[in-house]
C-alpha cells in the first residue's frame, strides 16, 4: 500500500495528549505504523554524564501512531490524503482542497 504520510510532511495531531499540535515528520516506520514528529509526544530521558556530553534530563520526541496524524492542507486544517494519476505518475493530493502534496 502506498504511504499517505512521508518524512517532511506537515501534520496535525488528531488524538492524544498533544491533540491540535502541528509539526513536521522527522521519520516514519511503516512496519510498526508509527512516526516521529518534532515537538509532539515529548518524553524526558535521563542521561548519565560522560566526557562527551553533559548529563541530565533530555527531552526526546517519541513515536506516535500514524492513525493519530493527518496531513495539514494549505489552510492549516487537517485533511485526508488521496491518490490520483497525473501525466502517468501517481501523486498524493489533499482531499479538501484538491492540491497536490
Amino acid at each position: 500500500m502506498a504511504a499517505k504520510l512521508k518524512t517532511g510532511d506537515k501534520v496535525v495531531v488528531l488524538a492524544g495528549k498533544d491533540k491540535g499540535k502541528t509539526g513536521e515528520i522527522k521519520s516514519v516506520d511503516p512496519k510498526s505504523g508509527k512516526a516521529v514528529v518534532d515537538g509532539v509526544n515529548i518524553a524526558i530521558r535521563h542521561t548519565k554524564q560522560s566526557q562527551a556530553s553533559q548529563g541530565g534530563r533530555v527531552p526526546k520526541a517519541m513515536p506516535i501512531d500514524l492513525s493519530n496524524l493527518a496531513i495539514q492542507d494549505a489552510n492549516g486544517k487537517a485533511t485526508r490524503v488521496g491518490f490520483r494519476t497525473e501525466d502517468g505518475k501517481k501523486v498524493r493530493f489533499a482531499k479538501t482542497t484538491g492540491d497536490v502534496i
